[in-house]
């Protein structure tokens, strides 16, 4: 079935090619070259010297290692790190120690979970970045792979039922459109069963099992703003909403069963701002805020086998903070002596004695490491880092951290004037204003967080320039006001925050406001052509990387399974007056005003904004006389995964800036 998947990818590629070739033909006056083996396509993209390829070198061999699990034995971690071209399961079996490869796949895997009182892990792997992941399980000890799924729907959120024996997820197998609850027994793939089925625009997944298998707490996801927690019963098919109503809408994520299971912790905003860790006793309705004096959003939660402990983290103002929580008293603390960043991947160890993490500073790259949780129970423990990332011989002393500003907008909250934050890195000596790259995140409901970033670090160093990263309204991390503030016909006052920054920057002394480049992704991609439509006259080039053109195309093109929950964001443009509304926003039908060079950046079989959308602003803009380069990758979806390549489309970036900036 997989392989069937790959077949067709390959053919995709293949009549790609032959109208890349065709397209090539009829319009001479487009430079097409190709790279990695046929599988990158440049339009009107320079040779790129090798002085740019050796140069960007070192930077674009960092590595990292996050931790994905235990071993059964609790005396090993898994983490998954790239030797070659893509990232895979490795095994490290001391701190320091060398890392032992598992898998060797040619697509990097998605998530990944050990078997409950065995040694199988479950993942999920897709084929060309289609976001079509399979459900495999690995055997450790021989490299086999199985896999589960029919290789077709595209699968995820795995969940090991407790007795090890079955998998929970979410799955479109049934219509190719909803993301249904489905069951399989692990020795038994064609056992597969639907367990839930969903309404078009909602996505199902499993959160926890009781101990006996007999129920499952559910977890379905209307939009960011709107999910609700239920209590499926496995042997009669009932299911009962715990959390979450559409009449009034909140953020509840499940996670877990209590250890007597007489109720369930969740994450819930109802009521406030900011996700809040809390506890509710079945059949009754009141709920106990476990972390009311924590004035930020908890952002995971997970248990010990025991259900006796606690770790969650919190997104203190886009840095994390991790606590320890002792779940007979519901006592917590933070725990001390952390470096200052970001925080994920908490697992437990099977027998509770310590916590294994991932932890990401602006100047260091994801790497595992272990808090002893034996030698004080509370939030003190001895924390060993696992393993050490390497930077390509880059001296990390060098690297630039961020510093959090604020600068106003154009709107006011009540009589104060809106601030939006931001984050920037600044070139530690500069003789002279620098040129600004304002970096523009996707979502639109994500945030900015000042995690390790390669790109960014190089971009400070080899160019010379600052790099502005604002969350703009309509950004998680700051509360539900703020992320519902550029819903449906509000769209563009996110854009408008683009423009006070621009005005932020041009009262900046060391920073030159006449050089000026915009780069985003997916909707910061959209953010970056609206900011091109809007702001031509302020800007040197933009950079779209799998961005939205227009937001009836899109909507009509993204794969059927998320059209409804994008519809929820966006606006539903059935609707004449919404319809109407995303036609006068939408950038592709403003190229008249874009006035600036642009490098679109698309992977050809991304399933969120479709390639067709990089295509028509392409067309659009050379049919306008723009200057555009354009990339597209063959096997990729929507970014790039491969590490041959991110190096080509960071050279061509660097190429592009440098030649924009005016930098010999």
């Amino acid at each position: 079935m997989f392989a069937t998947q790959l077949l067709r990818v390959a053919s995709r590629y293949f009549i790609m090619t032959t109208v890349l070739f065709f397209s090539s033909v009829i319009s001479a006056e487009v430079e097409v070259r190709k790279m990695n083996n046929g599988n990158l396509v440049l339009e009107d993209i320079p040779a790129i010297p090798e002085s740019v390829v050796n140069d960007l070198s070192r930077f674009q061999n960092v590595r990292s290692a996050p931790v994905r699990g235990w071993t059964r034995d609790g005396q090993s971690l898994y983490i998954s790190t790239r030797f070659d071209d893509v990232s895979q399961l490795h095994r490290v079996d001391k701190p320091g120690g060398s890392r032992s490869q598992l898998t060797f796949f040619k697509e990097p895997l998605r998530s990944i979970s050990r078997q409950p009182h065995g040694d199988l892990i479950s993942f999920t792997m897709d084929a060309g970045g289609s976001e079509y992941a399979q459900v495999f399980t690995l055997d450790p000890a021989t490299g086999d792979a199985t896999m589960l799924s029919d290789g077709d729907s595209r699968n995820g959120q795995l969940l090991w039922r407790r007795d090890g024996k079955a998998l929970a997820y979410q799955s479109t197998r049934r219509n190719g459109r909803s993301n249904d609850l489905w069951l399989t027994e692990v020795d038994k793939p064609d056992s597969s069963k639907l367990l839930m089925e969903a309404k078009d625009g909602d996505w199902w997944a499993p959160g926890d099992w009781s101990a006996d298998d007999s129920k499952l707490l559910v977890q379905q996801y209307t939009s960011v703003t709107n999910s609700s927690i239920h209590l499926l019963d496995i042997n009669t098919g009932t299911m009962q909403r715990l959390r979450g109503s559409q009449a009034s809408p909140s953020v509840n994520f499940v996670v877990a069963f209590d250890r007597k299971e007489k109720g369930y912790f969740f994450l819930t905003d109802d009521g406030g701002q900011f996700s809040k860790l809390a506890y509710q006793k079945f059949g009754e309705s009141e709920v106990s805020i476990i972390t009311s004096d924590i004035p930020w959003g908890v952002e995971q939660a997970t248990l010990n086998e025991a259900r006796t402990q606690m770790a969650f983290s919190v997104n203190e103002g886009g840095l994390s903070q991790l606590y320890l929580l002792d779940l007979a008293s519901n006592k917590y603390e933070a725990v001390a002596g952390l470096p200052i960043g970001l925080v994920g991947g908490l697992q437990f160890s099977p027998n509770g004695k310590k916590l294994a993490l991932t932890l990401n500073t602006s100047k260091t790259p994801s790497d595992s490491f272990v808090l002893d949780l034996v030698s004080n129970k509370r939030a003190h423990g001895k924390l060993t880092r696992w393993t050490f990332s390497e930077v390509g011989g880059l001296d990390a002393d060098k690297f630039v951290e961020p510093e959090l500003i604020t600068y106003p907008t154009y709107d006011k909250v009540g009589s104060t004037q809106r601030t939006i934050p931001a984050f920037i890195y600044k070139p530690k000596e500069a003789a002279k204003p620098v040129p600004v790259i304002i970096s523009i995140h996707g979502g639109p409901e994500g945030q900015f967080r000042p995690s390790f970033s390669s790109t960014k670090q190089l971009w400070v160093n080899k160019l010379g320039a600052a790099v502005v990263a604002p969350n703009v309204r309509g950004s998680s991390g700051y509360g539900k006001d703020y992320v519902a503030l550029d819903n449906g016909f509000k769209r563009e006052d996110s854009v408008k925050d683009i423009g006070a920054l621009l005005d932020w920057v041009a009262t900046q002394p060391d920073l030159d406001k006449d050089r000026v480049i915009v780069i985003g992704g997916s909707y910061g991609g959209y953010m970056v052509l609206a900011s091109a439509v809007h702001y031509s006259d302020r800007l040197v080039g933009a950079v779209d990387i799998v961005g939205i053109s227009n937001f009836v195309t899109f909507l009509k093109n993204t794969k059927d399974y998320r059209r409804d929950l994008r519809r929820v964001e966006y606006g539903d443009e059935r609707e004449p007056d919404m319809l109407k509304h995303l036609e006068a926003i939408s950038p592709n039908n403003h190229v008249e005003k874009i006035k600036l060079p642009l490098f679109v950046v698309q992977g050809e079989n991304d399933p969120r904004v479709p390639v067709t959308e990089a295509q028509q602003i392409v067309a659009a803009l050379r049919q306008e006389g723009n200057d555009v380069w354009y990339m597209n990758a063959l096997n990729e979806g929507h970014g790039y995964r491969k590490k041959e390549n991110r190096d080509v489309y960071q050279q061509a970036t660097v190429m592009f800036m440098k030649k924009h900036f005016g930098i010999e």
